[in-house]
């Protein structure tokens, strides 16, 4: 069995409850986004510095974490690394509105991200089971990979 089909797999057996799946369906990405926003807001002057250029506005740690996490889904799977990648880059593409958009997008960031870790916390409390991270960590990055693959199941794509 394929790395990616076991780390579904068992992400899966802590998210059976219906209510606990649709509570997840608004808060991981919720979560993914919120983060993506905090680290964004992190002052990056040396990391402009290293790269010579901000990059049009992405040169910042939230894209560093997209970039990497892009990354880890490509040694998974290539068709989910593709999925991610779009997703990513809409996430960072509406963090970068955010950015310019917001009078504190940290502050912004922080309370998305506090809201929905508060619901992933009551759908496991209905659910009856701890949530996976709690097991092993690289389960945050698969939670958005798990949404991903109902989509393609749906669709017929492989992953």
């Amino acid at each position: 069995m394929r790395k990616i089909d076991q780390l579904l797999l068992e992400y899966g057996d802590s998210h059976q409850n219906a209510t606990n799946k649709m509570v997840h369906w608004i808060c991981v990405p919720a979560i993914m986004f919120s983060l993506i926003g905090m680290l964004w807001s992190i002052p990056n002057e040396g990391l402009i510095r290293l790269l010579g250029s901000d990059l049009n506005g992405f040169a910042n740690f939230g894209a560093l974490f997209l970039l990497l996490a892009t990354i880890y889904y490509l040694r998974l799977s290539f068709s989910l690394f593709v999925g991610m990648f779009v997703i990513a880059s809409l996430m960072a593409i509406g963090n970068r509105a955010l950015y310019q958009w917001s009078d504190s997008m940290f502050m912004s960031s922080l309370l998305i991200f506090a809201a929905a870790w508060v619901g992933q916390f009551i759908g496991h409390k209905i659910e009856g089971k701890k949530p996976s991270f709690f097991k092993d960590l690289q389960f945050l990055l698969i939670g958005p990979a798990w949404l991903l693959h109902f989509i393609y199941k749906k669709t017929g794509i492989p992953y």
